[in-house]
């Protein structure tokens, strides 16, 4: 599997409520929690929200962003593009800076627009471009569904057996993770033949974090472009997007970012290709040169830089929960988020594991660098009646066909001791 030195220290866990609460107690970013709406229960209390890898938790301020837009809307009307609080026009730009920080990435190689899979479109119509002896796309064997739909589609588009086009990289028999000598093999023996390697860079079944940059250098060796799905990875892993390599990435902004259900995404392109106008591309008046945009007539200037790719001009209310959510970003900054990230998972992972192996597997990565907060969690001789049981228990997880419950203590607003109480109703639950 891919491994990368530890960087970051683990601290001896112990059993017990008090350690929890003592831990919360000393945490610096605990006071986040209380700028988030909570869900809760019929009674009012909180309940133990563990599934920010599937939608995240609004933040209290993002209403007042909203209605600046309604207000602005109202009493300006079409002006609002030049004369709103945040003008309309380049409303996007407001997130560039903060979302590049949050991907590790250049503001020239990133910009929020679309939605995730029509991001993954729009990137392999420029660099998924197949010939009669280079097709083939290369995907992880269990990638989200979507994805798998989005590349078999992109081979029947250009003629392509869907089936036959498609090269799945799947991990050893009677395994769940992802082997870097597998992928190895794969490239040396169909490399020639593969046009595209695109890639979950967070899977979403198992949290397994990839080496991205590993995958890139060695996509790029045997001729491939190389892109990834990094859903289940932007604000929740240090996705380093420009040292990578890769040629391009894309990513929802409503699990760990928090932006509010179906909303936009964000894309990034490398900068090497940032001036290349001889990319195939689709094209739109927001991908034409600001400066003449509206001059209405003038033949098509594209744009450098991811923004280069943009279509349509951008949907404010979407934009501004998504304007809510980065700056709290912003003002903590990734690497305390990942620190307190692997701190606070592996206190999850060591009470699991304190309820006996013999009752729970866990199948994400065991090494902080290889997984991010997600994770997941098998439990013997159980079956979805479990995660009922726990919703029922005031726990919000997530259950995935056949047998895994995904838990993600996301460190923006879960606690150390919102996971004590989670194993401890699990405990309990298995006791009963």
């Amino acid at each position: 599997m891919f491994e990368t030195e530890n960087q970051d220290t683990v601290p001896t866990h112990q059993l017990g409520l008090d350690y929890a609460i003592a831990q919360d107690k000393n945490d610096k970013l605990s006071h986040y929690r209380t700028q988030f709406h909570i869900p809760q229960t019929k009674t009012g209390a909180d309940l133990i929200y563990m599934t920010g890898n599937s939608l995240g938790l609004q933040p209290k301020h993002t209403k007042t962003y909203v209605n600046q837009e309604l207000q602005d809307w109202a009493t300006l009307g079409v002006e609002g593009h030049f004369e709103a609080k945040n003008p309309w026009l380049g409303y996007h730009e407001f997130l560039t800076e903060a979302m590049a920080n949050v991907v590790g990435a250049k503001p020239i190689e990133v910009v929020v627009m679309n939605t995730l899979t029509a991001n993954l479109h729009f990137m392999m119509a420029s660099f998924y471009q197949p010939t009669a002896k280079r097709y083939k796309i290369l995907i992880e064997s269990d990638a989200f569904p979507s994805d798998k739909y989005a590349v078999e589609s992109q081979l029947r588009h250009h003629g392509f057996d869907a089936k036959e086009g498609l090269i799945q990289w799947a991990p050893p028999k009677g395994k769940e993770l992802l082997d870097s000598s597998d992928l190895e093999q794969l490239l040396n023996i169909h490399g020639d033949s593969i046009a595209l390697i695109m890639l979950g860079g967070v899977n979403y079944y198992t949290g397994q974090y990839l080496d991205l940059k590993r995958i890139a250098t060695l996509g790029h060796k045997h001729g491939c472009m190389v892109g990834f799905d990094c859903a289940h990875g932007a604000g929740n892993v240090p996705l380093n997007l420009h040292d990578s390599g890769a040629d391009f990435a894309a990513w929802c902004t409503y699990k760990y970012l928090n932006s509010g259900p179906g909303s936009l995404a964000g894309c990034f392109v490398h900068e090497r290709h940032a001036y290349r106008k001889d990319l195939n591309r689709f094209a739109g008046w927001w991908s034409h040169n600001k400066l003449t945009r509206f001059n209405m007539r003038d033949d098509f200037d594209q744009l450098p830089g991811a923004e280069g790719w943009q279509l349509s001009n951008p949907p404010i209310l979407s934009m501004a929960a998504i304007k809510a959510s980065l700056d709290i970003f912003a003002e903590v900054g990734m690497d305390k988020l990942i620190h307190k990230s692997r701190q606070l998972t592996s206190y999850f992972e060591f009470l699991l594991k304190n309820l006996g192996e013999d009752v729970i597997r866990i199948i994400t990565p065991s090494t902080p660098e290889n997984r991010g907060c997600q994770l997941s969690i098998q439990v013997k001789q159980a079956d979805k009646n479990l995660h009922t049981k726990l919703t029922a228990a005031g726990v919000i997880s997530d259950w995935r066909e056949p047998d895994v419950i995904r838990c993600a203590p996301v460190p923006l607003y879960n606690t150390f001791e919102d996971v004590y109480h989670l194993v401890e109703k699990l405990k309990t639950i298995l006791n009963s």
